[in-house]
């Protein structure tokens, strides 16, 4: 598969957090690329497993990303060019419950993968996966631009938000970029994506899994918030953007060494309503309520302004919301009627990146 000029044939890369939804996508990803992965994760997320389900071919590290000697040794050993960092408790509900371990997880566990660059230097690369839950949001309903002030009203937003300053502060203190190829060679950014949708997602408290839940089970889906606004986007769209990233730092392009957004374009940032419906059309009109029961706060207004991604890392979206929402669709009937759920999965990387822009 020829995508970003061959630059990771043969190359070692590590993925923190591989078992997970995006990880197992991006693993997959970049073994069709012919890289060599090595993929660190804690445990298998959810039951089923996506992982489980298309098995990409990885050398698979189970052991947690707040265990800094055990992170720092598989480092040693394996000495990958390039580290996608995913691994995280990724659910905004779940971090109320779970505030320590989601501090710890997220916060220590990106120090401690940034910690090991100090003396591995063969690392070129290093692109950490935060969301676009790290702005301060005064619900104002304008796309948050990079440049934005950092926040978190919820535990796991305002997590993500210290590993933005945690990414900043080491690539300022030890891997600055006045003095890359003098006395470093690693470059280190980040990415915010939107809210990520796509087949093989099994989590709780996620819209879409939500959803498949409920239909597998011909139960009524439950939703909480209808008028909430999110900047939805297929899975592929913002691994693209990990990749293109990795790509031109690998290049040692330290131009790119910053953080970036990864979202839809404005007329595919819908509300929760609008998603469910279209869903519930294309599956004999499945049903759902809304639940008075009181929840949690969760954002109402998240939009992300993607100008600087499309400008200099020439990265654009594929796929709007309409047939982003069509292979999830294809995927879960594929998946219902127990088909090779790893061959579609790279039959839509390949459909995906094929696709004219």
């Amino acid at each position: 598969m020829m995508m970003f000029n061959n630059i990771y044939k043969n190359k070692k890369v590590l993925v923190t957090g591989h078992t997970g939804f995006k990880g197992s996508w991006l693993c997959l990803w970049l073994e069709l690329l012919g890289a060599k992965v090595i993929g660190y994760s804690v445990d298998i997320p959810t039951k089923p497993s996506l992982f489980e389900l298309i098995k990409p071919k990885c050398i698979d590290i189970r052991a947690d990303i707040k265990d800094f000697k055990k992170l720092n040794s598989v480092i040693k050993k394996y000495k990958p060019e390039i580290i996608f960092h995913l691994a995280a408790q990724p659910l905004v509900r779940l971090s109320y419950k779970e505030t320590l371990n989601t501090f710890n997880t997220n916060v220590i566990g990106t120090a401690n993968v940034l910690e090991t660059l100090k003396e591995n230097k063969f690392v070129k690369a290093v692109v950490c996966i935060t969301t676009d839950k790290v702005y301060l949001n005064n619900e104002t309903g304008k796309p948050f631009k990079e440049t934005d002030s950092l926040g978190g009203y919820d535990p796991y937003s305002a997590s993500k938000a210290a590993c933005e300053i945690v990414i900043s502060s080491y690539r300022n203190s030890f891997f600055n970029l006045k003095d890359y190829k003098k006395t470093h060679n690693t470059l280190i950014a980040s990415a915010r994506a939107g809210n990520v949708i796509g087949g093989g997602d099994f989590a709780k408290d996620r819209l879409i899994p939500d959803f498949i839940k409920a239909v597998l089970s011909n139960k009524k889906l439950e939703i909480r918030s209808p008028k909430a606004i999110r900047p939805w986007q297929h899975v592929l769209e913002p691994i693209s953007g990990y990749l293109m990233l990795g790509a031109n730092l690998l290049k040692g392009k330290k131009e790119f060494a910053q953080s970036w957004n990864f979202g839809p374009e404005k007329k595919d940032i819908k509300t929760v309503e609008q998603i469910v419906k279209i869903l519930c059309k294309n599956f004999n009109n499945a049903k759902y309520t809304v639940s008075k029961a009181k929840q949690p706060h969760e954002a109402h207004y998240l939009k992300l302004d993607i100008s600087k991604a499309k400008k200099e890392l020439k990265w654009v979206p594929r796929w709007n919301i309409n047939n982003a929402l069509n292979k999830i669709i294809d995927w879960t009937k594929a998946y219902q009627q127990k088909k090779d759920m790893r061959k579609v999965c790279v039959e839509q990387i390949e459909t995906f990146w094929n696709k004219k822009i």
